[in-house]
């Protein structure tokens, strides 16, 4: 159920965003962020666009209190704690133009990460790999390659050059390195899980949280069956990514 519940939004999220960000300027030349920077009209769509993020990350904060205490527990709560900071930062600092590049990047991989732990849920395990290695894929490639080449790039260097540093310039700022340490981590984890799986000829859990019980997977399995689980605990060991690959291997 909470799979579906997310699979949903992020796909409606990122549709909207990508839909949104095709008909505005700053998608194709990101130094239209800073222009006529902070007099810089708030539209109707763009306000849409971050209510509904913001509502969807503090209930993501306050579900992590009433679900099961997992391990990465911290570090989830550092994870959703640094993104409603910057949600609402951009929004009052009126950095909403930025503020959308980075919100619908973050959202792409999301919407395969929890496409991977249906299919896994469905026992469609062909499906499961190949949605966890597109999920790899643009994991790493959008937040190593595309947010500190695009993203960084024109909230350190392009604003500062064209409105120069500004005391919540550096708030800013430092928030967004925050999360691309908390990317650099868990692209960290999410190769040696894929090291692992290669050399090892299946899929084992990570070091980032020992599996543990959920209530989704109690539901998913009877107690009869739990003893038969091939890995459904590895999508829900954690609160956010994965403690292990969603899918287990195919032999």
């Amino acid at each position: 159920m909470l799979s579906r519940w997310r699979f949903t939004f992020y796909l409606y999220i990122f549709t909207y965003g990508v839909r949104f960000l095709k008909k505005s300027p700053w998608l194709w030349n990101t130094r239209e962020c800073w222009y006529n920077y902070p007099y810089q009209p708030l539209t109707v769509d763009l306000h849409y666009y971050y209510i509904l993020e913001l509502s969807f990350y503090l209930s993501l904060l306050f579900s992590q209190f009433t679900d099961i205490r997992r391990k990465d527990f911290l570090l989830m709560f550092l994870h959703h704690v640094a993104t409603i900071s910057l949600i609402t930062f951009s929004y009052v600092n009126n950095m909403a133009r930025v503020g959308t590049l980075v919100m619908c990047l973050h959202d792409a991989a999301d919407v395969l990460l929890e496409a991977a732990k249906m299919a896994n849920y469905a026992k469609c395990q062909r499906l499961c790999n190949v949605l966890f290695v597109m999920f790899a894929l643009v994991f790493i490639s959008s937040r190593l390659g595309v947010y500190p080449v695009w993203i960084l790039n024109t909230t350190v260097f392009e604003s500062w050059e064209i409105v120069g540093p500004y005391p919540s310039w550096w708030v800013f700022n430092v928030l967004l390195v925050l999360l691309q340490a908390l990317h650099t981590f868990w692209s960290y984890l999410i190769v040696r899980i894929a090291c692992r799986a290669i050399s090892r000829g299946k899929v084992s859990k990570d070091d980032r949280s020992d599996i543990e019980s959920s209530s989704d997977e109690d539901e998913v399995l009877r107690p009869s069956q739990k003893h038969h689980t091939n890995g459904t605990n590895g999508a829900h060991g954690t609160n956010g990514y994965l403690s292990s690959s969603p899918c287990p291997d195919e032999h």
